[in-house]
């Protein structure tokens, strides 16, 4: 609850930034949903008053609020002053932190809010910042009773939410799923602002730093259950869905399989493979991403490649990606669906020498990714953590939002808020 000393529930840091703009919009939507029961008092924080004012101001004007900038804190804070980022965390019960490349400005955030007591949501794609902070952070935050939940946007809570979804509708053990995910575009197109790209950028030109952490790490493999789930080769068809697929390259993998880990672990639950792909469309298309991915892997490898990148995302990336990112047009006409195709075994029936028995098939469903099933998957996420307390982890710590929010009900808030998991079909083979 707010007190005098935590006065607000939620703190959007980075609410003038691209993402943090709809965020400040989506909690402020959360703020007077009528199903709520109780008051959400909650603030922006950033470096510019003005800037944050003028957000509150924008929202106010969209929502038809004309009160909302007197109904919100501001707090002015600055990644590169920490006491300030301190101050912001004693006032707040959970920070949603929307401040990326998170590489280079998450963890004085994560730092902060562990120190002082309050929990972080952030909407980190970039599996190596999401490892590196559990694998400094989890202890600390466990001692300090604080909830640090990344990749909790489009990236990864419809993939890591939708895994758990499909097991528990499943009549049986769930042993490996694939994903397939859809990305629908009105007749303007699809745009993405630039700071998504510099987080791929920068991402992909320090793997290395991703390998020596996993191998620092040490952790023993996780055991599977029933056959191998066998990888699909780069290029491969979905006959189910009529369309040519590539391996999906955003953080889904690395925090389906660190959620696995956990259940596996901490609740003795029976883990499940996971591989995701990306649908491209017909063969043209298939040719296009070749070139574009073979250009972006070559040029990203050296530093002069990188700066050129970051310098021009619209022609490097073919249109998608730019400083200006998506229109209001284009945001409203895209969406999302989320494929899963799933197998295990039934009830009674033994996993060791048995072919697996049982298939399903379950989708979620969204609006735009970036910037509509972001803010509502973050801000659901802070909700749940609000008000799901007895269902969480027992300790804090530094959580997948599988790992999380398993037993909580993030998935009837999303359901309700556009983000829709359904069952397609289930059947015994």
């Amino acid at each position: 609850m707010a007190t005098a000393e935590r006065p607000f529930h939620l703190v959007v840091f980075g609410a003038s930034g691209f993402t943090g703009q709809f965020v400040t919009e989506e909690v402020a939507r959360e703020q007077v949903d009528p199903e709520r029961s109780s008051r959400l008092p909650w603030a922006v924080a950033g470096r510019s008053w003005e800037k944050l004012q003028r957000v509150l101001e924008r929202a106010a004007l969209k929502l038809g609020r004309p009160t909302l900038s007197s109904e919100v804190g501001i707090i002015i804070c600055d990644i590169a002053n920490p006491a300030s980022l301190e101050e912001m965390a004693k006032q707040a019960t959970v920070v949603l932190n929307c401040v990326g490349p998170y590489r280079f400005y998450g963890e004085p955030v994560i730092k902060a809010c562990i120190e002082n007591g309050a929990s972080c949501i952030d909407i980190s794609g970039e599996p190596q910042f999401l490892e590196l902070m559990q694998w400094k952070y989890h202890e600390k935050a466990a001692e300090k009773g604080v909830y640090i939940i990344g990749s909790s946007g489009f990236d990864s809570i419809p993939a890591d939410l939708g895994v758990i979804y499909t097991r528990n509708k499943m009549n049986g053990t769930l042993t490996a799923v694939e994903s397939f995910l859809t990305v629908h575009s009105g007749p303007e197109g699809l745009s993405f602002h630039d700071g998504t790209w510099k987080s791929a950028i920068y991402g992909f030109g320090d793997q290395n730093s991703l390998k020596k952490l996993r191998h620092a790490s040490n952790l023993k493999p996780v055991p599977f259950v029933g056959p191998k789930l066998k990888r699909r080769w780069p290029i491969s068809y979905c006959r189910e869905l009529k369309s040519y697929s590539i391996p999906f390259m955003g953080s889904d993998v690395s925090v389906v399989r660190r959620t696995q880990r956990y259940l596996y672990e901490n609740l003795e639950e029976s883990p499940v493979q996971y591989a995701a792909y990306v649908t491209v469309g017909g063969i043209t298309s298939v040719i296009k991403l070749m070139f574009a991915g073979l250009f972006f892997l070559f040029f990203v490898r050296f530093g002069i490649g990188r700066q050129l990148l970051i310098k021009f995302p619209w022609f490097f990336s073919f249109g998608y990606f730019s400083k200006q990112g998506p229109t209001q047009k284009q945001m409203d006409a895209a969406s999302f669906t989320l494929t899963f195709f799933g197998q295990g075994y039934g009830q009674g029936v033994g996993t060791d020498k048995n072919k697996p028995n049982i298939k399903i098939c379950t989708q979620v469903k969204g609006p735009e990714a970036g910037y509509v099933a972001t803010p509502i998957a973050m801000v659901q996420a802070a909700v749940t953590l609000l008000n799901d307390a007895s269902d969480l982890p027992k300790a804090g710590g530094v959580f997948t939002p599988g790992g999380a929010f398993s037993k909580t009900k993030l998935i009837d808030r999303l359901n309700k808020h556009g983000i829709e998991f359904s069952v397609i079909s289930s059947s015994e083979v």
